[in-house]
């Protein structure tokens, strides 16, 4: 397959959506989406967990964040409790129905893990690991900035001109 320039961002949004949808069949017997499995692992290694830490740790918007809670709480897989310490936070914890449903979706992404692997192939996943992972770094963010603060076209749309005049 020959790679054809176009826009990164695309190319990664078609990717994660059917992946997204790959894996949400694969964890469909559970009842739960592949975000709301992500969730609860996450609460589970890190509980009781502040929902402003939760959402940084998922790479989510605090707002989409509390969104895909109300339905894990509704349905008893976590309960939310003030924070004694901050009384403005809120913490997360799994509850005991919670912690059997993060096993059995675990359960069901280790089976599209091994789909997942199969299908890239031996070594394919590993460097795609390693690339995903510099994405969603500090590091990455950081220098995706600073290049997009040094375009001319940046300046020339804050009230400057690109040739400096």
């Amino acid at each position: 397959m020959t790679a054809t320039p176009g826009c990164h961002c695309t190319l990664l949004r078609k990717a994660t959506r059917r992946l997204s949808w790959l894996y949400d069949a694969a964890v469909a017997p559970s009842g739960l989406k592949t975000t709301q499995a992500a969730i609860l692992a996450e609460i589970g290694r890190s509980q009781p967990c502040p929902v402003g830490e939760l959402a940084e740790k998922m790479v989510m918007d605090a707002g989409a964040l509390a969104h895909t809670l109300k339905p894990l709480e509704r349905d008893g897989f976590i309960s939310v409790a003030v924070d004694e310490r901050d009384r403005r936070n809120r913490l997360i914890s799994l509850t005991p129905l919670g912690e059997r449903k993060r096993d059995e979706t675990q359960i069901l992404l280790a089976e599209a893990q091994r789909g997942f692997e199969a299908a890239v192939g031996p070594g394919g996943w590993e460097a795609m690991n390693s690339s995903l992972h510099l994405l969603i770094s500090d590091t990455f963010q950081e220098s995706f900035q600073a290049a997009l603060h040094q375009h001319p076209l940046r300046h020339a749309r804050a009230g400057g001109h690109p040739s400096g005049a």
